[in-house]
């Protein structure tokens, strides 16, 4: 936290450390008034409004001092707050300070605390706030006492903690709980009875009213209002008349001041009156007692009083429950008790008690008293043992005790012969002993999840024929012989440790036993009422013999082994409607002989090259199949006739080798819904066959060749969906007629112009056309547009922008895709250009069902990251802090919403000198990054999930949080660590898992993905599908539409960042940059082809053109480039004046005599002629490769210690001590700046200044720019590139010169003269003639080239 401003000097100096007991720190406590005003928006103080220096320097002096804010009893709403400006005090003290001392020199009484804007509970004499305050941010994750006592200060802290000096009511709680004042009220239906003033109480289910004016002692008149009605007075402004129900229903009538008045006594006593029980709802009112008023209703029954406060010793406190008299239920959970109150045993009437976290340790053997209870439940609390007495409950039902510490089943259990169910989730058990459970002929539900059992016991070999359902998921059970039970119908036993599984067979109907290590599934005898069977994610090479023969099995998933072979039996069930089979290495499945009811078929990611022929037309019933990512290479008939009786409805094909020969199979399914044939070998689709899948509505072409999208497909009404990017489309498809079409991918395409209709479809909400580099939309079509949601076009750099902010390092590619569902809950973040250049911030955020916190997020967490790099140094404390800053600046929005996070900085390694940069990765819940290092996946993130982290489990287990059978946090989120959801503290934690990477040039890619990328792709096959990808928003693009094909229905996100770790990159800018010939450092460096440009190119302002069917990265990687347009060095300004050197983060600025190699990336322009030649030039000229107006140079060019141009560069040879002859044959470059096109210029400066200045091609080189920003003339421009030319080459890189504004000066060469090109550029370089030495005993080295010429 930075230096703040100092607030409004305060009314007294900083307190003096004054005579203090020896128990308590030496500083007392001090108390500054202000009226400070708060942000309405976020409930926070102005960040001007805190306190002076003087008080800062206080709290320096010693880390256990603090702050404490004290809110007014009005600041809980957010209107309140925005509407007042209530006296704010800031107390200073220290950890040691009391409660009751600040309410001493406060003058209150008590103080209260509110957590995440929620409860609100008195504070004890005893507790010290300032103590509670440093707790609660050590348990966040601050480490640091110092930066724990700055958090401390910060007011933003109050939307998670927060103290009053008086206890906050919010009006609306106040009218549930209790109506009450003095009206005129008569009683009766006729006039007889005259209107009188009384007093009026509304409570619980009655209304009250006083036989005397302002008396509540004497009689008061009870009206039961449960089963009644309460109607408006139409003969009197503002009345309500008030009945009970029955046949001697009583009537009072009640005359309010005003409407509002009127309206609330209405709307509270209807909910009331349509209640069939008498049920008295009062939870989460942070309630220490019941209102006197409640106990006049006396017909009370079910009370819930859950999420209070809830004292003993009160007038209303729990000891005075027992006067409901009818009292039948009765919910006190989450009311932090500590000890079980022994009076609510006086209540004989329960018959159902929730007394859940309540932190009770025993409880009272009292308890047995009550004989009428049912149902008693004592989860999450920390019993470890259950009394005797409790046996005595012989009508009790239900008895909950999951999630406390019991290491064995209660043996009371054997008593409570009404129980049918042990339900001990959570627990502690270790062993599974059969015995105990035989001994309990009366129960047959067992539920043992989330324990800690490794082992079972049998101790005999008496089968067990009462137990017919066992939960034994999340253990760490090694092998599991269930055979004894009989009588099992149902098994959960997922996530486990299993390798054999031994079970009967008699009762079986469902078995779930997925992630595990199963080799065997032995089940005997076989299973006739199996119906349900779940084998995934384990190591299974066949399909169990006895699953074969199962007759009524309807479902089967045995996805994710290591099956060779699908078993005919299986396919040719006569029962089986869905099977899943996917992830495993089927080579062929069985040719059907016989119908069969097969509905949902998955069998992708396996080695299938066909599919049986009779596939579609012996399963007629089939309505799903998914076949992706397989070596299909066809697909079979539909059926023999020319009428089709195929009901396939979604139909996934992506990632295979289909070819355009499998379309006219298509139009055999007339029912087709959903239709992927993403990642294929597609080139055409017939017009004719898309014409007749008219019930298409969701079509994805993505990744294929395809030129155009038939125009027919406006034939296909119910289209919705169409997804067709990363192809070779040139003409907009005629989807904008399409009545219900709604979501249009094209992007990564070779669109040059759309045509439009008058009127767009007003279903129309997602149009991407991204990464279309040739697209040029006019004003009046992007005026069309407007209406949609979401438009993606490329954005046209501006003509000023810096080129030195370019980083030539990486370029990153996004992708995200709804789903199915009807708001996008992703947000990603991407800043290439970080802390002024020297790194980069790539982000990705998943709101799961909330899109507000990602964006906050996206909009927020580069700011934050920016603040605390500039604090620390290390990137565990910098990256910790950015995330639990973020938490904190989530506000009142983080209160009840949470988000995954991740964020991935790079930045200059200072620490390793071997690397360039360092990778920093820190994320929290399900959200992943991936490193692609030598072609292999490294992970660096860890997902924080209940079913994933053992550790996170175990710690959510400790800290008493209830997790529902679907693996969810209190049933909100599996996620136990995430930015937002405050409310779920201490069991949902922000602090991150933080890792650091050096990068090398090994490192390709990283790719960052929400949760639902990377359940249904792998590592490995994430980064081989886009490893050789060279958009890196084709890339994004690619992993997302493979998830979707491959099941994802969700939200799913993606980034793919390039890496090009390198001294390719290098950005350095000095006075003067040596040219070392072939004798200077050889490079090593091999960097890849470079990324199809998405955008246009900055140093132009305009994309590159291209008449011919090839891309710009098909071109780019025929000639070998490894340099992109995008990039461009810094150069210095006209007359190279002297200015401090810009180093690059490779290369720091080096200490004097040390030499530092920067092979430069500078960029020049060529507009002379069409081909990039000289006019009078016949043959292309050596090493210059032509790419239409872009003109690539292999040059060799390293960087020394600068120095002025007047004063030559010494050349370092490979020799100990270089001659002084030798240091005059270096060549040396000047970088400046134009002034229209934001490019470099690369200048040829030998020593002899004069020379050069003779020679045609470098006259003009100290001369003024000319109109169009070129320092170079047109006429010399080519002279300078045979300048450039003639340096020595290595493999060192290339230089691109950008596409000038003509867009006829384009060079092109046509696909049938590639060969031609390439011939003749290689004779040209064998014809050239070896370089003659200088001088004798110099060695010349080998030429290298990167080109693919």
């Amino acid at each position: 936290m930075g230096e703040v401003e100092p607030g409004p000097a305060g009314p007294l100096e900083p307190p003096e450390p004054p005579e203090a007991p020896a128990s308590r720190l030496p500083g007392g406590i001090r108390v500054l008034k202000r009226n400070m005003k708060r942000n309405g928006s976020r409930n926070c103080l102005n960040r001007r409004s805190r306190f002076g220096s003087r008080e800062r320097d206080w709290l320096r002096e010693d880390v256990r001092r603090g702050c404490v804010y004290l809110y007014g009893a009005d600041s809980t709403s957010a209107a309140a707050t925005a509407a007042t400006s209530s006296d704010l005090h800031l107390v200073l003290c220290t950890v040691e300070t009391p409660a009751s001392e600040i309410c001493a020199g406060e003058g209150r009484e008590s103080l209260y605390l509110q957590l995440h804007g929620d409860l609100v509970r008195r504070l004890e004499p005893t507790e010290r706030p300032l103590q509670i305050v440093y707790d609660y941010l050590s348990r966040l994750g601050f480490d640091d006492p110092v930066r724990i006592q700055e958090e401390a200060t910060d007011p933003d802290l109050g939307c998670m903690l927060r103290f009053y000096g008086e206890k906050p009511c919010q009006m609306d709680h106040l009218d549930r709980i209790l109506l009450s004042g003095i009206y005129n009220v008569r009683k009766g239906k006729t006039q007889l009875h005259k209107w009188a003033e009384r007093l009026v109480v509304l409570c619980g289910t009655c209304l009250i009213v006083s036989s005397v004016k302002d008396c509540q002692t004497g009689k008061m008149h009870i009206l039961p209002l449960v089963g009644g009605k309460v109607e408006e007075v139409k003969r009197r402004q503002h009345s309500l008349a008030f009945s009970s129900a029955g046949a001697q229903a009583q009537t009072y009538h009640v005359s309010f001041e005003t409407l509002a008045e009127c309206q609330r006594w209405q709307r509270q006593a209807s909910k009331v009156v349509s209640q069939r029980i008498s049920t008295v709802d009062l939870s989460c009112y942070s309630l220490e007692e019941v209102p006197e008023h409640l106990f006049y209703s006396q017909d009370i029954t079910y009370l819930n009083l859950r999420h209070n406060f809830m004292q003993l010793e009160r007038p209303g406190g729990l000891d005075t429950l027992y006067r409901f008299s009818q009292l039948k239920g009765l919910n006190l959970s989450h009311n932090k008790l500590g000890l079980f109150p022994v009076l609510l045993c006086e209540i004989s009437t329960l018959t159902e008690l929730n007394l859940s976290c309540n932190g009770f340790h025993d409880l009272p053997s009292q308890v047995g008293s009550l004989l009428n209870l049912q149902t008693l439940c004592l989860d999450g609390n920390f019993l470890t043992t259950l009394p005797e007495e409790l046996g005595n409950l012989q009508q009790l039902s239900s008895l909950g005790i999951s999630f406390n510490n019991f290491s064995q089943i209660p043996e009371v259990y054997e008593k409570l012969t009404m129980l049918d169910k042990v339900v001990m989730a959570g627990n502690r058990l270790e062993v599974l002993n059969l015995g105990v459970l035989n001994r309990m002929s009366h129960i047959k539900h067992v539920d043992l999840r989330m324990n800690h059992l490794k082992t079972m016991v049998t101790e005999n070999l008496e089968g067990n024929k009462y137990i017919t359902h066992m939960d034994l998921r999340d253990n760490q059970l090694a092998d599991l012989d269930l055979s004894s039970l009989c009588s099992l119908e149902q098994l959960h036993c997922e996530r486990n440790q299993l390798r054999e599984l031994t079970l009967s067979g008699f009762s079986l109907r469902t078995l779930y036993a997925s992630s595990n290590r199963l080799t065997a599934v032995n089940v005997y005898p076989v299973p006739s009422q199996l119906t349900s069977l779940e084998l995934s994610r384990n190591l299974l090479e066949c399909v169990p013999d006895w699953a074969c023969e199962a007759k009524k099995m309807e479902i089967l998933d045995v996805s994710y082994n290591l099956l060779t072979e699908v078993p005919m039996r299986i396919l040719s069930s006569l029962s089986l409607r869905k099977m899943m089979a996917g992830h495993n290495q089927v080579q062929s499945l069985p040719e059907l002989v016989e119908h069969i009811p097969l509905e949902a078929l998955d069998i992708q990611h396996n080695l299938l090259t066909r599919l049986p022929d009779t596939l579609f037309s012996k399963a007629l019933n089939l309505r799903y199949l998914n076949a992706s990512a397989n070596s299909l290479e066809s697909l079979p008939s539909a059926g023999a006739g020319e009428e089709s009786l195929s009901a396939l409805q979604l139909l996934y094909l992506t990632n295979n080798l289909l070819t355009d020969q499998c379309v006219p199979v298509l139009v055999g399914h007339p029912h087709l819904r959903i239709l992927h044939l993403a990642n294929n070998q597609l080139q055409t689709f017939p017009a004719s066959k898309l014409n007749k899948l008219e019930q298409l509505e969701e079509l994805n072409l993505s990744g294929n060749k395809l030129k155009t999208i038939p125009t027919t497909i406006g034939n296909c009404k119910r289209l919705h969906t169409l997804v067709a990017h990363s192809n070779n489309i040139s003409i907009f498809p005629e989807i904008l007629q399409l009545p219900q079409i709604q979501f249009v991918d094209l992007s990564c395409n070779d669109l040059t112009e759309i045509l439009i209709p008058e009127a767009l479809p007003a279903t129309l909400q997602d149009l991407d056309l991204t990464g279309n580099t040739n697209l040029v939309l006019e004003h009046k079509t992007l005026d069309t547009f407007s209406h949609i949601t979401t438009l993606k076009i490329d954005q046209k750099p501006l003509p000023t922008t810096d080129p030195t902010v370019t980083s030539s390092f990486w370029s990153h590619g996004l992708a995200e895709m709804a789903g199915q569902r009807n708001k996008l809950c992703v947000s990603a973040l991407a800043v290439d250009n970080f802390a002024e250049g020297v790194g980069t911030v790539y982000g990705m955020f998943d709101g799961d069902r909330n899109e507000e916190l990602p964006r906050l997020l996206q909009c927020t967490m580069a700011d934050v990251l920016l603040e605390e790099v500039q604090q620390s140094t290390n990137d565990t404390v910098f990256m910790a802090n950015t995330f639990l800053v973020s938490h904190r600046k989530l506000g009142m929005a983080g209160q009840k919403l949470g988000s995954s996070a991740l964020l991935c900085y790079i930045r200059p390694d200072t620490a390793d000198p071997a690397s360039s940069f360092s990778l920093t990765v820190a994320n929290v819940g399900t959200c992943q990054a991936v490193l692609c290092r030598s072609g292999k996946p490294v992970p660096l993130s860890k997902v924080f999930s209940l079913e994933q982290d053992p550790e996170e489990a175990q710690r959510v287990k400790a800290q008493k949080a209830i997790i529902t059978e679907d693996n969810k946090v209190n049933g909100v989120t599996c996620c136990t660590r995430m930015l937002g959801c405050t409310y779920l503290y201490p069991w949902i934690l922000p602090k991150p898992h933080i890792s650091a990477t050096p990068l090398t040039i090994q490192d390709e890619l990283l790719i960052l993905g929400n949760k639902a990328l990377w359940e249904h792709l792998s590592y490995t096959e994430a980064v081989n599908a886009v490893r050789h990808v060279q958009d890196p928003l084709a890339a994004a693009k690619k992993l997302c539409t493979l998830a979707q094909s491959y099941g994802c229905q969700d939200n799913v996100g993606a980034m793919v960042v390039y890496l090009n770790i390198g001294e390719e990159g290098c950005t350095c800018e000095m006075n003067g940059l040596a040219l070392p010939g072939p004798v200077g450092f050889a490079s090593t460096t091999v960097i890849k082809d470079p990324p199809k440009p998405t955008t246009p190119s900055s140093s132009s302002g305009i994309a590159s053109e291209f008449s011919s069917e090839m891309s710009t990265s098909e071109v780019s990687s025929e000639v070998g480039s490894t340099a992109s347009d995008e990039h461009n060095t810094v150069g210095l300004d006209a007359g190279l004046l002297p200015r401090p050197e810009r180093r690059c983060s490779l290369h720091p600025t080096p200490t004097s005599g040390v030499f530092q190699r920067q092979p430069s990336c500078a960029t020049f322009s060529s507009n002379q002629s069409d081909n990039g030649l000289d006019s009078d030039d016949d043959q292309p000229v050596e090493g210059v490769i032509t790419n239409g107006s872009k003109v690539e140079v292999e040059v060799d060019i390293h960087c020394c210690r600068g120095r002025d141009l007047e004063n030559s560069p010494t050349l370092i040879e490979n020799s100990p001590t270089p001659r002084p002859e030798e240091h005059a044959r270096g060549s040396f470059f000047g970088i400046r700046r134009q002034n229209s096109v934001n490019s470099g210029i690369l200048l040829p400066v030998s020593k002899d200044r004069m020379e050069l200045q003779k020679s045609p091609s470098t006259s003009c080189l100290y001369g003024k720019k000319l109109s169009n920003g070129s320092v170079v003339p047109l006429q010399d421009s080519l002279n300078l590139i045979e300048v450039a030319t003639e340096a020595p080459k290595r493999k060192t890189g290339y230089f691109a010169a950008p596409t000038q504004l003509e867009p006829e000066d384009q060079f092109v060469v046509p696909r049938d003269l590639e060969e031609e090109v390439k011939e003749q550029m290689k004779q040209q370089q064998e014809s050239r003639p070896e370089p003659e030495p200088n001088e004798e005993g110099r060695t010349e080295l080998p030429e290298e080239f990167d080109t693919a010429l």
